[in-house]
């Protein structure tokens, strides 16, 4: 078993937030001398289907507490889910319902063990105690803490200034987080750096119970592909970790120089002195940036898919983006198209008439779920997002000319290609 000072220098990279050091270190001691693991808890409540890289930070590091041989509990939060965090939150989240919340939750179970060991993780719901509570239990909770602390908290303040409503069942998600850890008799928790406030309340009220603090540890917010906002799926600057291999390793491909370095540090074991080896030798034009981003593509797309998929996706990049070729598999989507009919008259001539000449893009994009709103098709599109046949198109109102001989290829972005196949009715 490694050493205190060991395990410590381990744990804390791409760590925010240690609080407090000195106690980690002693209920490190004290879990080496009793060769008890420490019980390391990490919540996660079921708000979307898909995990993306910005949840990975915190998985990695729950998996480093696997390494050492901790208990790491990956606790859904079934039941809080209900409620829905306010953290980073101008305005109440709309609420969920079961059916969604259990969908999701089954779904994140099958997700999580691409970092995970799943023999030694421990998945628990927080429903087991939380629906258990009585209303007398409810009022006891609420009483070991104050409305003026909770108020404290940024998302609440900055609503409470700019008049924006506050539900009293949000001021209990806060106390509800922290009951888990009493719940669970927790060590650690681990949350990213929005958490801060209820992690800290969650020490408070194991002091409450006449537990031991825990430990909170905080992980960075990871910048999405934009390099500036958070990665979320709702600013669609996300890497979904069930995305192809090739998906996933064309994303990594194209962020940013700077932002490189941040995902080798968040998302791979490389350690901070052979990061900082890469920058200088960047700068000193020793290494392109390219191959280093491309070697960051690899380890990340490998991590999900295993390298022999990783390395396919390598291939099939340098095929598309270097030499300008189509993918080697790409997807069709299916048109039928009216033959052109003839129409009786009068006049001597039969009238022809094409039933169907052409199809509006922005409804091809939705009805096909390549965008799940228009209001993010025409983003793409004005900002020149979307080709056809290799000429880029910029009206929202642009219709698709299926009169045209042969198959088209849509292109959305720089990965995305689909191939336009039309079919006799």
């Amino acid at each position: 078993m490694k050493s205190v000072e060991e395990q410590f220098e381990y744990l804390k990279k791409g760590c925010v937030d240690i609080i407090q050091e000195d106690e980690l270190k002693t209920k490190l001691a004290r879990s080496i001398k009793k060769n008890k693991p420490l019980k390391v808890k990490a919540g996660f409540d079921p708000t979307a289907p898909d995990i993306h890289l910005g949840h990975i930070v915190l998985l990695r590091k729950m998996k480093h507490f696997q390494d050492l041989g901790h208990d790491v509990i990956f606790l859904i939060g079934d039941f809080t889910g209900l409620i829905g965090d306010p953290s980073g939150r101008s305005a109440t989240r709309p609420p969920m319902t079961r059916e969604e919340i259990n969908k999701n939750a089954e779904t994140y179970k099958k997700q999580i063990f691409k970092i995970l060991d799943p023999v030694k993780t421990i998945i628990d719901f927080n429903s087991r105690w939380l629906e258990k509570l009585t209303s007398f239990d409810m009022i006891n909770l609420s009483s070991k803490y104050t409305v003026a602390r909770l108020l404290e908290r940024d998302d609440f303040s900055n609503r409470l200034k700019n008049n924006k409503p506050i539900s009293v069942h949000e001021i209990f998600y806060p106390l509800m987080q922290a009951y888990d850890s009493v719940a669970l008799k927790a060590d650690v928790e681990l949350g990213g750096t929005d958490q801060k406030f209820n992690l800290l309340v969650g020490r408070e009220i194991q002091r409450e119970f006449r537990q031991e603090p825990q430990v909170i540890m905080t992980t960075p917010l990871l910048e999405g592909l934009d390099g500036v906002e958070k990665m979320s799926k709702s600013l669609n600057n996300y890497v979904g970790i069930t995305e192809p291999p090739s998906e996933i390793y064309g994303k990594i491909m194209s962020i940013s120089d700077p932002l490189m370095y941040r995902y080798f540090e968040l998302l791979t074991d490389e350690s901070l002195s052979q990061i900082g080896k890469w920058k200088k030798e960047v700068k000193e034009e020793k290494i392109n940036p390219r191959d280093l981003k491309s070697k960051l593509s690899m380890s990340i797309t490998s991590d999900f898919w295993g390298k022999e998929k990783a390395k396919a996706a390598a291939e099939e990049f340098e095929r598309v983006f270097k030499e300008k070729e189509l993918p080697a598999e790409i997807e069709e989507i299916e048109i039928k198209v009216k033959e052109k009919v003839k129409l009786k008259a009068e006049a001597k001539a039969p009238k022809v008439e094409a039933r169907e000449k052409s199809i509006s893009l922005m409804d091809l994009l939705i009805e096909r779920n390549i965008f799940l709103s228009r209001k993010e098709a025409k983003r793409v599109i004005r900002q020149g997002g979307v080709s056809l046949d290799n000429q880029r198109v910029e009206d929202v109102a642009f219709k698709i000319d299926l009169s045209k001989k042969g198959d088209l290829i849509l292109k959305i972005g720089k990965r995305k290609f689909y191939r336009i196949v039309k079919k006799k009715a």
